[in-house]
């Protein structure tokens, strides 16, 4: 689904840009020039991201910014600035933006944040999701996932995993069948912030295969999405 960008910002130049990369990345972008107006389209219409420049006519946007928040609105804002001073950067997250961005800036680190906000949406939305609870057993076959306890049992025997390799197997367990990105699982289990790459995602699931699984060349539960990631086997191929 196409997302819905508004970008407050009197720099024409800037906003041309802005139209063409935002286009690229399959988002429809609305744009005000002061802030009274970026106000209004905003009360008008449901956006997913707010670009906001500080130095605007009229009402500057830490104004916006702080009558948005006011009333309990949470669609995430990136500030613009040409200003470097650090008061104004954090008075500007203090009042409620997710990200900061001093001009000039590269196209290329603004796309970066733009996306990097949108996976962190995305992150929380799956945070959200019904999951099992933490008392839950969750049983496929000869291999039991304890959520309370954070423990696995396989053939009836306790195995050792690394915190990070419950966090994936329990991930996994609680949605049979979905597939998950290397980056979905880095963002979900690791943090939308990790600084890391998704070689660590192979890596970890390599090693947690080689503790569940019989033959990790033929697997029963982790298995390989190819052109996606990972997931776990269907509820029925357990079935007896």
């Amino acid at each position: 689904m196409q997302k819905k960008i508004l970008t407050i910002e009197d720099d024409t130049q800037i906003v041309e840009l802005l139209k063409i990369h935002l286009s690229d990345m399959d988002c429809k972008m609305d744009w005000a020039k002061d802030g009274l107006s970026g106000l209004r389209k905003f009360n008008n219409q449901e956006y997913e991201l707010i670009i906001l420049d500080i130095m605007l006519p009229g009402l500057d946007g830490f104004e916006v910014c702080k009558r948005i928040r006011a009333d309990n609105n949470y669609t995430p804002i990136l500030m613009l600035t040409s200003k470097s001073e650090e008061l104004d950067k954090v008075l500007g997250l203090e009042l409620g933006a997710d990200d900061y961005l001093t001009k000039p800036f590269s196209i290329r680190e603004l796309v970066a944040r733009i996306k990097a906000i949108f996976r962190r949406i995305e992150v929380d939305k799956k945070k959200n999701e019904p999951s099992p609870t933490s008392n839950e057993k969750l049983v496929f076959g000869d291999l039991i996932i304890y959520s309370e306890k954070r423990k696995v049992s396989l053939d009836g025997k306790y195995i050792d995993l690394t915190a990070r390799e419950f966090d994936l197997l329990a991930l996994f367990a609680s949605r049979p069948g979905r597939a998950y990105s290397r980056q979905e699982l880095l963002d979900i289990v690791w943090g939308y912030n990790y600084d890391g790459y998704e070689h660590t995602v192979n890596s970890h699931i390599n090693r947690l295969r080689s503790k569940i699984e019989k033959d990790p060349a033929n697997c029963r539960f982790i298995k390989t999405i190819w052109g996606v990631g990972y997931g776990f086997a269907e509820p029925e191929e357990f079935d007896e």
